[in-house]
């Protein structure tokens, strides 16, 4: 029998810009909502990326 499978996909949406990151966690071993620094195109430099549904 096959386990069940922890990742899901996630979106990252930029704090600054309209733009959006797909991107899979492991929501057994990261249980809160992600929070990095990418790099965000449309405006060409490095902003913080938050999860969203």
């Amino acid at each position: 029998m096959a386990k069940k499978d922890d990742r899901v996909n996630i979106k990252l949406k930029s704090t600054e810009s309209t733009y959006i990151y797909h991107t899979i966690k492991n929501k057994r071993n990261t249980t809160e909502r992600l929070e990095l620094r990418k790099y965000d195109p449309i405006l060409r430099r490095h902003v913080n990326f938050k999860e969203s549904k």
